[in-house]
């Protein structure tokens, strides 16, 4: 490809990448409503896709510090929509679980994001959106092998 053409492509995929993340990002906050943050939602999912995880587990999977975790993790607590368990052989490991409250809480602010992405892929034919996701999973491969093998020239 031309150098030019890199450069177009480049500048192309950067706008459209920032504007739909921004643009999701404040529709998925309006779906879920003042009760929580959209970290403090996806922190929620995630427990509750796992059923019972550890503060480190989050952080590695978030890609974020344990202090930036430990914060939402102490608000979702303070809230009581999630509940610690220390482990009984090891008392330095402590696992998270969602609370009753924090289940109800989960499901409902699911239920509303849910419907928001219906309507969003209600707009493509079916074939686009299996072409879509396997292109954004091809990305989302090529991105994490850049990210593990630091090539960036």
């Amino acid at each position: 490809m031309e150098k030019t053409n890199i450069k177009e492509l480049v500048d192309q995929y950067l706008d459209v990448s920032f504007s739909v993340n921004t643009i999701a990002e404040s529709l998925v906050k309006e779906q879920i409503g003042s009760d929580l943050t959209n970290e403090q939602h996806y922190t929620l999912r995630y427990i509750n896709k796992v059923g019972s995880c550890t503060s480190t587990e989050l952080a590695e999977v978030f890609e974020v510090k344990k202090s930036a975790i430990t914060a939402i993790i102490n608000r979702l607590f303070e809230r009581g929509f999630i509940q610690r368990t220390r482990d009984e052989n090891d008392r330095r490991l402590v696992y998270l679980t969602l609370s009753d409250e924090g289940k109800a809480l989960f499901s409902k602010t699911e239920e509303r994001v849910c419907k928001l992405v219906e309507s969003i892929i209600g707009e493509f034919s079916e074939v686009e959106i299996v072409q879509f996701l396997t292109t954004y999973e091809k990305l989302n491969g090529i991105l994490k092998q850049l990210k593990n093998n630091k090539v960036v020239e």
